[in-house]
């Protein structure tokens, strides 16, 4: 497993776990098995509603705290809560969590972003994320935030590889963390002539493939499953590395395409929804 460095200094593994439409049950199987099998980044978020799932099989692991980087997300509609990080701390079982974002730019983010803040200065987070904030919403909270934050999260996939914001980015270091990093498990990705030809160079899957890719492109990638096969597979990309002449020929299947398009309208609806954090399993 490779780290990155953060802005402040801090290491984070560039490939983990994603806990998103996982069931708490489901959850926290896979986050054990895959500390079991070598990963130390698991995220999970408070409106995946698995967090207590999610710290359940951090602890079964029996993998030591310090090796492990957990990622989790504040829900829009707490921003405004002074006790949010608190709770998200006990229901994940934790001291602090090493990386929090906030989760959507709806119009309440700057509480959002200066709960973190607080939370950054006393030491209960290590590191400070925005998901989902592209485009204006970086831009204004660069100008306004007291400490920059140290990772984007947002969709990125060979055929959408954030060329804009990366602008900023590479600009401010600020790591990027890719969601959706098969395209949503689209066939047409997956299966693009170019993938399919370097998994026969590197004795390799598609995905595989595509994941190293991720890696080499600069990003944390937290690829997403229930399948201990897909998530011993998922790690295991470290023994190959692509040539630069295989990621110009990747480069040329960029579509700018996203599977997720979001209006102004469901973003401010965030706010009004309340997922059941506290009767979660």
């Amino acid at each position: 497993m490779n780290y990155i460095k953060l802005n402040n200094g801090i290491e984070m593994p560039n490939i983990g776990i994603g806990t998103f439409m996982i069931e708490p049950d489901d959850a926290e199987k896979s986050v054990e098995f895959a500390l079991k099998n070598g990963y130390r980044l698991i995220d999970t978020a408070n409106a995946y509603v698995n967090e207590k799932a999610v710290g359940r099989g951090i602890k079964k692991s029996r993998v030591p705290r310090k090796e492990i980087f957990v990622s989790t997300k504040l829900w829009a509609s707490v921003y405004e809560d002074n006790t949010a990080v608190d709770k998200t701390l006990e229901r994940l079982g934790l001291d602090y969590i090493d990386l929090l974002f906030i989760h959507q730019p709806t119009s309440n983010w700057k509480a959002g972003y200066k709960a973190l803040e607080k939370a950054y200065k006393e030491g209960k987070i290590k590191s400070i994320g925005i998901s989902n904030f592209e485009g204006k919403y970086i831009e204004e909270l660069l100008q306004t935030c007291e400490i920059k934050p140290q990772v984007i999260q947002v969709e990125a996939h060979p055929y959408f590889t954030q060329d804009e914001l990366r602008k900023i980015t590479d600009k401010e270091d600020i790591k990027i963390m890719s969601w959706y990093p098969l395209g949503h498990g689209d066939s047409n990705l997956i299966n693009e002539p170019i993938f399919t030809e370097l998994a026969k160079k590197y004795n390799k899957s598609n995905a595989q493939v595509i994941l190293r890719w991720h890696t080499q492109m600069g990003f944390i990638v937290i690829p997403g499953t229930k399948n201990p096969e897909h998530i011993k597979d998922n790690f295991n990309i470290f023994d190959f590395e692509l040539t630069d002449e295989d990621m110009q020929k990747i480069a040329t299947i960029n579509k700018n395409i996203r599977y997720y398009t979001r209006t102004d309208e469901q973003l401010e609806n965030f706010k009004n929804w309340h997922p059941d954090f506290e009767n979660q399993k």
